[in-house]
């Protein structure tokens, strides 16, 4: 019998994907080799390649002036690669820090340039943001990062500020094809795959092809964007199962409602936990503003720590993993990408009901 897996990362799959990279590891398609053997370049990995970058495009509507591709790394590389690329001398960058990750990425650009903070939760605990139509870029900023959702905090951005013609740059690690985005509104949006799209290994780039114009030219090979975007990400060896695993869950978003099913998805799911958490007259409680509610990562605290625990060790018994919250900020974390099974999260809520009956 299979988890019900609210892990945070890596994360649920799809159960079609894994049985068809069962199906199709040691001999792909019936063309005599692995897919895990095969050269990137040409052939039978270039073609799933292609038709991976393809679904890619057409479910966000990716528009023909940018660039899409896969690299290794994970996100955290983009932490430095953007201000490497970006951050040039003499200018500064605006940075939005909401939470771990986009913490993360300032501290990192800030070793490499002047980073300039039009943000900054600390205050509240980084369980809320700033309205997003009153924010604005700092004049003469190269660009204007932010982290869409941040998994650790609970917090997602509802909408996105508009920047005019500072480049707006986006962490959507963990809330990819989980709803519309209007690409265009981005100069890029990047993350790593393994919340919503994969297995770790690779990390997504859509980037305005205007952007390369913009860089610093003097970067080595495997730092440099253009070096990448010439290559459609094939510059070196790519992470080829990852990739591989992508193309199949795209293709599973696509024939599954596509984004707006999804959001549909990720709007029922997380209104069951949520649900829960406000009707339980403070037995649970989520500290995350409700303007800026997660709908991939539900954050909630019970009463005391001891409670908890004991939720954590009884949820399990239950078959549900991945429940306790990161160790930085403790507490519970369900987190409901867009492979959980809608029963999942109906399961986890009448749970919750059940405990808060027999402990509140």
């Amino acid at each position: 019998m299979r988890k019900l897996n609210f892990a945070a990362g890596p994360s649920v799959m799809p159960i079609e994907v894994l049985e068809e990279l069962q199906a199709n590891l040691v001999d792909y398609h019936g063309k005599g080799l692995s897919m895990l053997e095969a050269s990137h370049r040409g052939g039978m990995f270039e073609e799933m390649y292609d038709e991976c970058l393809a679904t890619f495009r057409s479910l966000l509507s990716i528009p023909d002036d940018y660039d899409v591709y896969f690299l290794g790394g994970g996100a955290t590389l983009q932490f430095t690669m953007i201000p490497a690329n970006f951050l040039l001398k003499g200018t500064h960058a605006d940075y939005t820090r909401t939470g771990s990750w986009s913490n993360k990425a300032s501290d990192d650009a800030a070793k490499l340039g002047d980073v300039n903070i039009v943000f900054d939760g600390k205050d509240s605990g980084y369980t809320t943001l700033p309205d997003p139509s009153v924010i604005k870029p700092s004049e003469g900023s190269s660009y204007f990062y932010l982290c869409s959702n941040e998994t650790i905090g609970g917090i997602e951005w509802q909408d996105f500020p508009d920047t005019g013609d500072v480049p707006l740059i986006a962490d959507m690690s963990s809330d990819m094809l989980s709803r519309p985005v209007d690409v265009s509104k981005f100069a890029m949006i990047y993350g790593g795959v393994q919340k919503n799209l994969g297995p770790a290994g690779a990390t997504f780039i859509i980037m305005r092809h205007d952007m390369l114009e913009k860089r610093n030219p003097e970067l080595t090979a495997y730092m440099d964007y253009a070096k990448h975007a010439k290559d459609k990400g094939l510059y070196n060896t790519p992470p080829v199962f990852s990739v591989w695993a992508v193309g199949l869950v795209l293709k599973w978003i696509q024939n599954n409602g596509g984004v707006e099913g999804m959001l549909h998805n990720a709007t029922m799911k997380s209104g069951y936990i949520y649900d829960v958490i406000d009707s339980s007259d403070g037995f649970y409680r989520s500290p995350v503003d409700s303007r800026y509610r997660s709908r991939m990562n539900v954050v909630f605290r019970c009463p005391n720590e001891e409670l908890e625990a004991k939720f954590i060790k009884e949820a399990q018994n239950e078959g549900m993993i991945g429940l306790k919250g990161h160790r930085s900020v403790g507490g519970l974390r369900a987190s409901l990408y867009n492979a959980l099974p809608m029963e999942d999260a109906a399961s986890l809520a009448v749970f919750m009901k059940e405990f808060e009956r027999k402990n509140g």
